[in-house]
């Protein structure tokens, strides 16, 4: 399997990011990983190996990126406005760097699937909610789509709406809502068992989600695994295994 190492430096975060490629060829699917995770995260919680024979047959090319969470999300010390200011730099980077890079890696534009774990799955979703037009699939494992949740203090301002699925798709309208009917689409996939209710809020926070996806016509399907599925890195293999045949 070809894997192939890139730093890709941001304007926006002043630092460059690592970019881990899979493979020769096929849809290109951009991994995101679990809070404050690396790129190196997919490959060593074994979600690399669980999708293998897709890589190697040409029909998954896998991009897993850095997160940037630790100056961001996970920042306790500061409110959630500049939390999600702080995300906005990380935005930057994937769709001014890393989007480029993989349509370029991949021979031209490219449609690009997304998908994550946990706080992963999160910006899987937003990225896909947000920018329909480069990334039009998401595959959302264990996620908690609404920042407001997450432990958070402070106002509200533009950037942590804006930031915030729950709220920007809820007041989604007119031409933009159309176009997202039209073009994205959402599988969010959680377990019933340990820590995806408490701590993680990953189960109610998939099902209210799944139900405004569905309330507003955006194509969403919410697929709840059993009671024994816990948030974890052995289920997430499972689940990615399991959905991403579908789709390449």
């Amino acid at each position: 399997m070809r894997r192939e190492t890139y730093d890709l430096y941001s304007p926006a975060i002043g630092s460059a990011g690592r970019v881990i490629g899979y493979g020769h060829w096929g849809r290109p699917l951009l991994a995101f990983p679990a809070e404050s995770g690396g790129a190196s995260d997919f490959e060593s919680n074994g979600m690399v190996a669980a999708i293998a024979d897709l890589i190697d047959a040409g029909r998954v090319k896998l991009y897993c990126v850095d997160s940037f969470d630790a100056g961001s999300w996970a920042r306790h010390d500061i409110p959630l406005e500049e939390r999600a200011r702080q995300h906005g730099r990380y935005e930057s980077w994937i769709t001014e760097q890393v989007a480029p890079h993989i349509q370029a890696d991949c021979g031209g534009a490219a449609e690009i699937l997304t998908t994550g774990c946990s706080l992963g799955a999160y910006h899987a979703v937003n990225f896909a909610l947000k920018r329909a037009d480069l990334f039009p699939l998401a595959i959302g494992l264990s996620g908690n789509y609404d920042p407001a949740t997450w432990h958070a203090w402070g106002e509200r301002g533009d950037a942590a709406y804006f930031s915030n699925p729950m709220d920007y798709i809820a007041n989604a309208g007119g031409d933009h809502l159309d176009w997202l009917r039209s073009r994205v689409s959402i599988l969010l996939v959680v377990g019933q068992g340990a820590w995806e209710t408490h701590p993680t809020g990953a189960l109610p926070s998939s099902r209210r989600f799944a139900a405004l996806l569905q309330e507003r016509g955006i194509r969403c399907e919410l697929d709840l695994w059993g009671y024994d599925v816990a948030h974890d890195w052995p289920w997430w293999r499972r689940q990615l295994a399991h959905h991403l045949p579908r789709f390449c």
